[in-house]
């Protein structure tokens, strides 16, 4: 089956390797044409030296084809990973930094809230002109998987400006589907699952072991967990106040909503130190810096570890490799995808991107009708919905009173800030990253001016409630094991031990 996959991010040790492992995995697949493209030719050196490595030790004919010309990689490609983070750990930080000042804590910062509305600007501007290198170059059927935050955000505006079929692609669902079956005592593959809402807020509407539905019992079970019960305590509150278990981690589902992390001296609270994500301030924004830092420095060392090996026992999770599968071979996949909501879950709004079931084989990617969501959840996703559209408007415009407006609506800035420290947040946000917002020029000029004035509401210097120190290389190269596995992994959070 000769077709050609593009990954575009490549330098993206976790994604990159991990899904070229999974694609390759496929028997049918061994002809495939594969090409790699990142602005940084270094990091895209060192993934496409090791990839090579795997696919060389792995018998297979297949030459990757790395460059940083886009256009080049994007050329006659039937699929495209898009696992970008523009702006890369500097801008990232940036989204964590400024909003800290003015109070708003964020875990994560990625899908909502100050930071992912941000992160949804600089990316938005950019994967547009990555849809119109797709139309111009790539297969005319081409279909675009997209990994990149803010998901929904992106997602949307691929399809809806971009013009490009787009499907969003995460492993949160899995994620909660493994602790579900643990807390009620099965193992994964004999609880059966439908989720249905929006990416990081999608909720498990139904669980079922042998037909017989057991969701009145999870409350129960997670809260006599011995591990769960500690580091979970977000999502077990809004199990126990809204019905159902939403497939987001503890950290990041407490930056979504307005109730969790608005009084600093609550935070902790909620929160667990034992790993990143179960709450820690900055603490997506710490593991990847780690991570990068530590591949770097390590990376002649990964080069004498054996190659990955492409048998089925290996192979991930994640939905991509499955979903080109089924499209080329026809066998039959099922899982939960990110696509516009188009009456499938009928109290939401149809331009929506909603997370929920979808089956990939021969006839292409089908999505059954999931009706209404419980009313409860369906208002938790419409309050994030709203500023997703006001973000994607925004970056696509380059209108930067609807980007303030989405601020305003973000149920954590919201609850954190008032309308006049929000306006100075979003022109120090604006001029903090001016090279990567070109739609923004002439109101970063304003912002600049406005800055300048000196008449400027005073903010905190602060780290937040739970900032935890960054390793340095030495610190790292105590846990050798521990930091090449972090700078390995594309699921940063699998495991998420409690604070001992």
């Amino acid at each position: 089956m000769p077709f050609k996959i593009t990954f575009i991010g490549a330098g993206s040790i976790g994604f990159t390797r991990a899904l070229l492992r999974d694609v390759l995995t496929v028997p049918e697949f061994r002809n495939i044409e594969v090409a790699f493209t990142d602005t940084n030719s270094q990091n895209l050196d060192m993934v496409t030296q090791l990839c090579q490595r795997d696919i060389d030790e792995n018998g297979l004919d297949i030459e990757i084809i790395a460059t940083t010309d886009r256009r080049e990689a994007l050329k006659n490609a039937k699929y495209v990973f898009n696992m970008v983070r523009i702006g890369g750990l500097e801008a990232f930080e940036i989204d964590i930094d400024i909003p800290l000042k003015y109070g708003i804590d964020q875990c994560v910062g990625d899908t909502l809230c100050a930071g992912g509305i941000m992160y949804g600007q600089r990316g938005i501007a950019q994967i547009l002109e990555f849809c119109k290198d797709i139309r111009e170059v790539s297969h005319p059927n081409c279909l675009m998987l997209n990994y990149a935050n803010p998901n929904a955000m992106i997602t949307w505006a691929c399809n809806q400006y971009g013009k490009v079929n787009t499907i969003g692609l995460c492993h949160g669902v899995q994620g909660g589907h493994r602790q579900i079956a643990e807390v009620l005592g099965f193992e994964k593959q004999e609880i059966d699952i439908i989720c249905a809402g929006i990416n990081h807020q999608t909720w498990y509407i139904q669980i079922k072991h042998k037909n017989k539905d057991l969701t009145d019992q999870l409350l129960e079970a997670f809260e006599n967990h011995p591990e769960y019960s500690k580091t979970e305590k977000v999502r077990i509150d809004m199990l126990r106040r809204f019905g159902y278990y939403s497939t987001e981690s503890n950290g990041h589902l407490s930056e979504y909503v307005p109730w969790y992390r608005k009084r600093t001296d609550e935070i902790k609270d909620w929160i667990d130190l034992g790993s990143w994500i179960n709450g820690e301030t900055g603490g997506y924004l710490r593991v990847c810096t780690e991570g990068r830092n530590w591949f770097e420095t390590d990376f002649p060392n990964w080069l004498q570890e054996p190659a990955l090996a492409f048998i089925p026992e290996k192979r991930g999770e994640e939905h991509g490799s499955y979903i080109i599968e089924g499209l080329e071979t026809g066998r039959i996949y099922r899982g939960h995808f990110n696509v516009i909501n188009n009456g499938t879950i009928t109290n939401l709004p149809d331009d929506a991107i909603v997370e929920v079931p979808g089956y990939v084989d021969n006839n292409g990617v089908n999505i059954p009708k999931v009706g209404d969501l419980p009313l409860g959840c369906a208002a938790v996703c419409n309050a994030s919905i709203s500023v997703q559209r006001l973000a994607v408007e925004a970056a696509v415009h380059g209108n930067d009173l609807l980007l303030r407006q989405a601020m305003m609506m973000d149920p954590l800035v919201g609850a954190v800030c008032n309308p006049k420290e929000i306006w100075q947040m979003v022109d120090e946000m604006l001029v903090a990253q001016e090279r990567w917002l070109p739609q923004y020029t002439e109101a970063i000029t304003q912002a600049k001016e406005r800055l300048a004035s000196g008449n400027l509401i005073p903010t905190k210097t602060t780290k937040g409630a739970a900032r935890l120190h960054t390793k340095t290389i030495e610190e790292m190269a105590e846990n050798v094991n521990a930091a090449r596995k972090n700078a390995n992994e594309a699921d940063k959070a699998k495991e998420r031990p409690a604070e001992k």
